[in-house]
């Protein structure tokens, strides 16, 4: 009944405008004007906030401008428990324990060096264009992950159901467990380049993790790397970091676009694309991050392969100003018709060379030494399109896990 009334009304209200159709067309084209101009200002207004003045600017093979900004002026200080922040160059102590080979793996670099590098004294940021603003659903939530998107609840509060999953997200991740806190981790990840349907990411990554979405306490920590055409207008396959304190509702972004993460180094691009990434059948290149609580300054120091790139404050953070109670390693995709491969678009049962993975799974303690976990879990909403297994070896491996999946086939799409 209520759309047989909405249809009669919208009949109606179609008749009347062709009745005042010349007075109802300036009035719309005023209204909508006046929509635009506003927007535009809103928009003009967030890339003055995020785009702070650059020493210098480097074009990106990829097209990319990468700015770079005085360590000082970066967007990490807009944050108002961080106006008489003094930045901490380097972590005052790293984890230390067993160190794995990776000798055997292929190198990964960032595009936009092969044009240029930023002077000491300066940090990378790519530049946020009107275009990128545009493409989310509001300039309020540029950059931000909605407020309901939970990946999977049982992970960060054993008390809520399995399925209390967002509609379109999957995963196949680990999780730890066996220990009541955590003070970091480290993980050693081979890098692809999915392909995304049309409005759906895919990723991989750590989370570290506190609180939950019921006491809408949830503190996270996430690195990886994601392929996110509707976000950073390409297919290419970038770096990422996004923090939260407040279950993503009004709290923390991706990368760079508000304030939080401090960056120190002059090498990594938060949100840069990486290159070359691995192929089916043939190299496998790998990322090694390393999250960890510094013992002495309390932040949370973030390392990328070998460097350490910058830290996350502890003053920004509620549950995570003393420990995680949850880490988790794997893999998310965005895709409401569940069509966007993980990871490399193929079965952890593929194994090397071909499946997505992660190996030299270790956690910190509060001695902060490096470990493997006392235990893993696994967790895949879907295992016929996306799934996760787990191994330990007493090689360079370590503890890891194999995951992904290429998702449905048209085929599999007509039955459902």
């Amino acid at each position: 009944m209520a759309e047989t009334t909405r249809a009669f009304l919208v009949a109606h209200l179609v008749a009347l405008a062709f009745l005042f159709s010349e007075g109802d067309a300036r009035a719309a084209a005023a209204e909508s004007g006046w929509r635009s101009a506003q927007q535009r200002r809103e928009v003009q207004s967030l890339l003055k906030r995020i785009n702070k003045p650059p020493v210098k600017s480097i074009q990106s093979p990829d097209g990319d401008i990468i700015d770079c900004v005085h360590i000082s002026k970066q967007p990490a200080f807009d944050h108002p428990l961080l106006k008489n922040h003094i930045i901490q160059m380097r972590p005052s102590i790293q984890p230390s324990g067993q160190v794995y080979d990776e000798s055997n793996i292929g190198s990964i670099t960032q595009t936009w060096h092969q044009n240029g590098e930023c002077p000491e004294d300066t940090i990378p940021i790519r530049r946020t264009k009107e275009e990128d603003v545009m493409r989310a659903s509001s300039v309020r939530m540029y950059g931000k992950k909605m407020p309901d998107w939970r990946r999977i609840s049982k992970l960060v509060s054993m008390d809520n159901p399995l399925n209390d999953v967002t509609t379109g997200h999957e995963y196949g991740v680990a999780y730890g467990t066996g220990d009541n806190e955590y003070f970091g981790t480290k993980m050693t990840i081979n890098v692809w380049q999915p392909t995304p349907q049309s409005g759906d990411f895919s990723l991989a990554q750590l989370w570290i993790s506190a609180g939950s979405y019921g006491n809408q306490d949830l503190n996270t920590i996430e690195v990886g790397w994601q392929v996110y055409p509707a976000m950073y207008g390409d297919g290419s396959t970038r770096l990422f970091i996004y923090w939260t304190r407040d279950a993503y509702n009004r709290t923390g972004c991706y990368n760079l676009g508000c304030s939080g993460f401090v960056q120190t180094d002059t090498r990594f691009t938060i949100g840069g694309s990486l290159s070359p990434v691995s192929t089916y059948g043939g190299t496998q290149y790998e990322l090694d991050i390393l999250v960890w609580k510094d013992p002495n300054t309390h932040n949370w120091w973030l390392q990328v392969g070998g460097t350490n790139v910058g830290y996350w404050p502890s003053s920004i953070f509620t549950r995570l100003a003393t420990s995680a109670s949850s880490v988790e390693w794997g893999g998310e995709v965005y895709s409401p018709s569940m069509t966007t491969p993980m990871g490399s678009g193929h079965f952890p049962e593929e194994g090397f060379g071909k499946a997505s993975y992660i190996r030299t799974i270790q956690v910190v303690d509060s001695s902060n030494q490096l470990k493997s976990p006392n235990g893993v879990g696994l967790i895949a909403g879907n295992p016929n399109f996306y799934n996760v297994k787990s191994g330990v070896s007493s090689d360079s491996w370590g503890t890891y896990i194999f995951f992904g999946g290429p998702g449905k086939t048209n085929s599999e799409i007509d039955v459902i």
